[in-house]
């Protein structure tokens, strides 16, 4: 027959492990909780800024050298959608630039930059796709970025960052660019003649504009 301290001994380790496991199930709750708690503490992803070009208030201006003076001229901008994640400096998007627009004022001129240079008629974009922006993108007055990505000109793509100055009000932004394109280099074709000789680069500067609005990721 059992003693009250046999009993006693039986039933001691019983306890202990009903103890445990207790204890156990009470750490794991407690510790569900901090990291439940924790996670809501951090704080949630920064929405994505959407910008919408605006074709009318947007232009690209060129500059060539040549030898007795500079030629100008301008670009007609056509389209442009951008998606720009500050938190990450992601973007997506592009900006896209009529080809066959080009103007420089001069009719013969003009006619040899469309079908002998840019060929235009083969080509009719010039576009900028962005990947990329480093910098921070003030919600209300100037910035500063470098942009990345790719510029398509003439059937190819050429990886540019680009500097971009930027003013934001309300809900519209603008913007100014302005970068050189070697465009001989990237394989179009230098338009010189005997007595004039031209540069073998280009001047660009981009005059853009639109709307802007904030969407979750």
């Amino acid at each position: 027959m059992a003693t009250a301290e046999s009993l006693m001994r039986i039933s001691e380790p019983r306890f202990n492990h009903s103890r445990r496991v207790r204890t156990g199930i009470l750490s794991f709750a407690i510790s569900v909780i901090a990291l439940a708690q924790g996670l809501a503490a951090q704080p949630r992803p920064a929405h994505e800024l959407a910008l919408q070009l605006d074709p009318a208030k947007s232009s690209a201006d060129i500059a060539l050298a040549a030898r007795l003076h500079t030629v100008e001229g301008s670009f007609l901008s056509k389209r442009g959608s951008i998606r720009y994640d500050p938190a990450t400096g992601n973007a997506r998007g592009e900006i896209v630039f009529d080809a066959t627009s080009g103007n420089t004022g001069n009719d013969s001129r003009d006619k040899k930059m469309h079908k002998d240079v840019l060929e235009s008629d083969r080509f009719p974009e010039i576009a900028f796709h962005l990947d990329h922006a480093e910098g921070t993108l003030a919600t209300s007055g100037d910035s500063t970025l470098e942009v990345h990505g790719q510029f398509l000109i003439h059937g190819a793509e050429h990886e540019i960052t680009i500097p971009v100055q930027m003013n934001v009000q309300g809900g519209t932004w603008t913007a100014q660019a302005a970068f050189t394109i070697p465009y001989e280099k990237w394989g179009m074709k230098n338009p010189s003649v005997l007595f004039l000789r031209v540069a073998n680069d280009v001047r660009v500067k981009v005059h853009a504009a639109g709307s802007l609005a904030s969407s979750g990721n």
